[in-house]
């Protein structure tokens, strides 16, 4: 395979990494988030346990109507993030506000505001489900227990296991008695760590379909590993990294940065020389690459080039092309390899 590129200048290096996304150690790559009421606000986030720097002075906003996605790999700190913001684990240092209140000097009334999913979350075995949400919902203070418990059964489609124990449900259903009393108190904070964990693929639509609903009034924070459920339900992700914060975006701008989004592939009928030589002219164009009657052509900055590309092609024999999009586990793997604490 023959590669063509630009002359090595530093412009030409800047648009590549601005394409590609961060590396590691950079600074995290973040886009203006619109205005609105914030109902999150972290800064400074630290947590060790000995030289393990689990949270690695993460900051964020998160506002009313958000659906943020917190990915990052298997002990990437997200659930010990997660445990932080709703007041379960002390920071060695930093601060969490929940709707103005601090998290720490002000525990109850920021706890009040959140509803919680944790990664197991704990449940009575021997209760039913309407039993465990009434213990909830008492717990929590809520006026009428009733019309709440009525409210989360059917958000989480609980009706025909309402009256099972909790021990003889499925999975699938356990996790979605957690989401539901998550929900009990109608919290403005909604904390998810993996709500779709043990789902099938229909009860993952159920939940996914749900939390997109509740968004309007909330904010919701999920950590998650499946990366097309950020793409399907959250307005914004972030990727962390061994405790680091390294993109805060949307999925739709992260797609568009990920390697291979615009890249186009011809097949031709003829030698490929020639026209690669006239596309890599294009100021537009990073790299070509030509392989026997093949051309992969590389846009700069993921842009698309799909009608410039075609104009240029007429004549040279086309028979066929394709235009790639990005995809979010490629930039997922390319901005967390190489991360040190």
């Amino acid at each position: 395979m023959e590669t063509m590129t630009k002359e090595q200048d530093p412009s030409n290096h800047q648009d590549a990494e601005q394409a590609a996304g961060p590396a590691a150690g950079d600074e995290p790559v973040s886009d203006p988030q619109p205005a609105g009421e914030v109902l999150v606000e972290v800064a400074d986030l630290f947590k060790h346990y000995g030289p393990i720097k689990a949270v690695d002075g993460i900051s964020m906003t998160v506002r009313r109507g958000d659906i943020l996605g917190f990915m990052g790999p298997n002990g990437a700190g997200k659930t010990t993030a997660m445990r932080i913001l709703t007041g379960f684990l002390a920071p060695d240092s930093g601060s969490v506000r929940v709707c103005g209140h601090d998290i720490s000097s002000d525990s109850l009334a920021a706890r009040q505001r959140i509803g919680y999913l944790p990664e197991n979350a704990p449940a009575y075995g021997e209760m039913t489900v309407t039993g465990f949400l009434e213990f909830v919902a008492e717990a929590r203070g809520v006026a009428d227990i009733d019309s709440a418990v009525s409210r989360v059964i059917g958000l989480a489609e609980l009706r025909k296991v309402k009256h099972q124990t909790i021990e003889t449900l499925s999975k699938g259903f356990k996790r979605r008695v957690g989401l539901a009393q998550a929900l009990i108190h109608d919290p403005e904070v909604l904390i998810l760590d993996e709500p779709t964990d043990g789902l099938d693929p229909n009860q993952k639509a159920v939940v996914q379909d749900l939390i997109s609903s509740l968004s309007k009034d909330k904010c919701i924070i999920l950590s998650t590993h499946i990366l097309d459920e950020v793409e399907r339900v959250c307005n914004r992700a972030m990727i962390i990294s061994q405790g680091k914060l390294l993109v805060d975006s949307t999925p739709k701008e992260l797609i568009r940065r990920a390697p291979g989004h615009n890249v186009v592939v011809l097949q031709l009928s003829e030698d490929p020389g020639a026209l690669a030589a006239k596309i890599q002219d294009a100021e537009w164009c990073d790299v070509v690459e030509a392989s026997d009657r093949t051309l992969t052509i590389y846009p700069k900055n993921g842009e698309s080039r799909l009608s410039e590309i075609l104009e240029l092609a007429k004549g040279s024999g086309l028979e066929s092309v394709e235009q790639q999009e990005g995809r979010l586990d490629d930039l997922f793997r390319q901005t967390t390899q190489g991360v040190s604490r």
